[in-house]
């Protein structure tokens, strides 16, 4: 008993770093079950299931995608919520975390939660997406697209053609593919910088 007493006062006085091996090891520990849960919490929030758990993505913006190709394909391959709107690496999705927390903001205020809240802000919203889309040069997008893996032998005519003058331009996907997987409000945007161009 005597000998654990002293081998446990020996090991509470040994220091790492300023601090006993015992607090160095409760630190430690602590710090795997934080990134654990942390981590976690990342991967939970990245799932259809916790996009679509607010009745205002499930009621607006899920039903259109729903049918989408997208959603359904000859291939049997579906991109979820996460798939284009969560960056994969760490640094960059903790990123659109930190932003998304401004949507948790407007699901408190209530500001999109009836259909017809939604479609008044629904242009607002697409513009913040494309921005940040064109920003990242559609990092999302290009996870299952980019242009040195197409086959433009199997692309028709017309679309071989916009892809070539994409790459040739310096464009990204979201400059062409705004009305992709959701209702398709860049007809909106077009008629509002029309108006603006007549100004």
């Amino acid at each position: 008993m005597a000998s654990n007493q002293s081998l446990f006062s020996r090991l509470s006085k040994m220091k790492i770093l300023g601090a006993s091996l015992f607090g160095a090891a409760v630190i430690f520990i602590g710090g795997i079950v934080f990134w654990g849960a942390f981590n976690t919490a990342m991967e939970a929030t990245n799932t259809m299931e916790f996009c679509i758990s607010c009745h205002e993505m499930k009621d607006n913006v899920y039903q259109e995608y729903v049918k989408t190709i997208h959603y359904t394909n000859r291939s049997g391959v579906r991109a979820g919520c996460p798939d284009c709107h969560v960056p994969k690496d760490w640094v960059h999705k903790v990123a659109r975390k930190i932003q998304a927390s401004n949507e948790l903001y407007h699901k408190v205020l209530g500001s999109v939660s009836t259909p017809e809240k939604f479609d008044a802000k629904r242009l607002q919203m697409a513009k913040r997406e494309w921005a940040r889309m064109k920003g990242s040069d559609s990092r999302e997008c290009r996870n299952c697209h980019a242009f040195d893996q197409m086959n433009p032998d199997k692309q028709k005519q017309r679309a071989r053609k916009q892809h070539e003058n994409a790459q040739e331009e310096g464009q990204t996907c979201i400059d062409c593919h705004k009305g992709i997987a959701h209702k398709p409000v860049h007809e909106a945007l077009e008629d509002e910088q029309d108006a603006k161009g007549k100004e």
